[in-house]
């Protein structure tokens, strides 16, 4: 009995195929798949979105009606009133980021405009109320007492700079 004498694996035969079975690939096939193509990927961080912004009024509600920095000084803000401040601060900070500046690549100028917006409007509204809620300020009493501290304090360092 003869052998039938099978092609080589690497032979030209164009009928041959080298991927295993199911998984042969047309002409059609290899024409639609082009060589892949560089993308550029674009990062932009303005405008943000509305979650964002979310934070930044939740943010301020907290800054303005709990103890912080700024309210150690002029005081705290009623809850409900730091709410709708809140919003009409981040409203106007967005508006004016928004059209004070023009279309930059990535918006990192938009957003330093926005934020510098924020926090001056925070700090012009809590300089706009009335002084009454602000921190309790010194006494008379106690001006003349803090008078009499630097008086002797100022005494002692220059006892300490003639000796």
């Amino acid at each position: 009995m003869a052998e039938a004498e099978l092609p080589a694996p690497n032979s030209s035969d164009p009928t041959q195929s080298q991927s295993p079975p199911g998984m042969e690939s047309s002409p059609q096939e290899k024409q639609q798949n082009p060589a892949p193509v560089a993308t550029t990927v674009k990062f932009s961080i303005w405008p943000p979105s509305q979650r964002t912004r979310d934070a930044v009024i939740a943010r301020l509600i907290d800054t303005l009606s709990n103890p912080s920095v700024l309210t150690k000084r002029y005081g705290t803000v009623p809850a409900d009133e730091s709410a709708s401040t809140a919003r009409l601060i981040e409203d106007e900070a967005f508006a004016a980021a928004n059209g004070g500046a023009a279309a930059d690549d990535d918006g990192i100028e938009i957003l330093q405009i926005y934020s510098k917006e924020v926090s001056k409007r925070m700090l012009d509204f809590v300089k706009s109320r009335p002084s009454s809620s602000a921190a309790p300020t010194a006494t008379p009493a106690d001006s003349v007492d803090l008078s009499v501290v630097a008086s002797s304090e100022e005494a002692a360092s220059t006892v300490e700079s003639e000796a």
